[in-house]
């Protein structure tokens, strides 16, 4: 029997560079698939791991490459992950890096660009459920899957510690979430979708322009101000899981890692609710 083809890589390697210039910070989210091929047929054939590269190894070149390239766009990076790749083993003959973007477009309030607030591109389902008896309605509205995020002016810190606690205290982190929320109309507003789009830009406002001591902390204060804003709703629900971007350890290659660098995970999550009435 013959060896008719033979490719391995990794895939889905996440990762996340913030090009911060001054308070203005740019961010990149890449899931990248690294596929090579080359000399590594006695790894099939006959048990010979000696010329294989390991696919934990690749996940580190793209890793090294983000942080020595926080700027590039997709193309040029997946082209130097590649050229990185080439340079460093000579048993590799082709290299095929993709990179696939989570699309981040930055908020903007009053007309003017927010430094390091985003808002997902493509983002959001609303929603409205009414709820009918002989007696009469109840009308909610809401959005789900709403995603959002920060880069920085997140902390967590002073919580209960014991002996199973390990994440550290920061008061500096990225905070991200895909909301579901929820509002009960007490009163028909004069135009529902006016009021929905309000609501949701109150929300998006205290958390993009305010310090967050905690996600549970921002969202209170995000439900009181929509509450202020909004009198005809009644109150608000908000469910957010964290998104969390986990700074990724560069020390064993000889590289600082200044909240640059992250890897997206969304699995095992945070789960925050809360309901803010009158």
């Amino acid at each position: 029997m013959s060896l008719v083809s033979k490719t391995y890589g990794k895939d889905r390697v996440r990762v996340m560079r913030v090009k911060r210039d001054g308070a203005r910070h740019e961010v990149r989210e890449l899931t990248v698939k690294a596929m090579i091929t080359g000399d590594f047929a006695g790894a099939f054939v006959d048990a010979d791991n000696s010329k294989m590269v390991s696919t934990d190894t690749i996940k580190n070149v793209v890793n090294v490459v983000a942080r020595e390239n926080l700027g590039l766009d997709t193309e040029a990076f997946c082209m130097a992950v590649a050229e990185r790749i080439l340079a460093t083993y000579p048993q590799v003959e082709t290299t095929t890096v993709t990179g696939s973007e989570t699309k981040w477009d930055r908020l903007s309030f009053d007309g003017e660009a927010h430094p390091h607030a985003f808002t997902l591109d493509g983002n959001g389902k609303p929603f409205a459920t009414v709820l009918a008896t002989r007696d009469g309605m109840e009308v909610t509205s809401g959005i789900s899957g709403f995603t959002f995020m920060k880069t920085t002016q997140s902390a967590w810190d002073n919580y209960a510690r014991d002996p199973y606690t390990t994440i550290k205290e920061t008061r500096d982190r990225i905070c991200a979430t895909a909301m579901e929320a929820s509002w009960r109309w007490s009163a028909a507003p004069a135009d529902y979708s006016a009021a929905n789009a309000t609501i949701l830009a109150t929300l998006i406002e205290v958390f993009a322009t305010t310090f967050s001591e905690s996600v549970q902390d921002s969202l209170y204060r995000m439900g009181t101000a929509a509450l202020a804003k909004v009198p005809e709703i009644a109150d608000i629900s908000m469910a957010c899981p964290n998104k969390h971007y986990l700074l990724i350890n560069l020390e064993p290659f000889g590289l600082d890692n200044d909240n640059v660098v992250f890897l997206p995970t969304d699995e095992p999550h945070g789960q925050i609710e809360c309901t803010v009435g009158r």
